[in-house]
């Protein structure tokens, strides 16, 4: 029962989420400027982790550092840097 009620919410969600992006027009290109992202972002924590440029350095690729890094650029991975040498030296 639990999962029907968490099933028809998401779905629900869903729905809604579609009817606004096609009200305001802003369409499929909203979800390819973020995948786009997302991509780059990874990119960036693959260059870093098998570059060889800081030795004995490893960033996780998991959502919580490509979401940082989706989110402040380049500088983002600086600051997953600074706090993986910061924290655990």
């Amino acid at each position: 029962m639990k999962s029907v009620i968490l099933g028809s919410i998401l779905v629900a969600s869903l729905l809604a989420l579609v009817v606004i992006l096609f009200r305001k027009r802003l369409g499929l290109s909203v979800f390819a400027s973020i995948g786009i992202h997302v991509v780059l972002a990874a990119v960036g924590i693959y260059i870093v982790n098998y570059s060889g440029w800081i030795t004995g350095i490893y960033i996780p690729l998991n959502p919580a550092t490509i979401g940082t890094v989706t989110f402040l650029g380049l500088p983002g991975v600086g600051l997953l840097l600074g706090l993986k040498i910061s924290l655990f030296g």
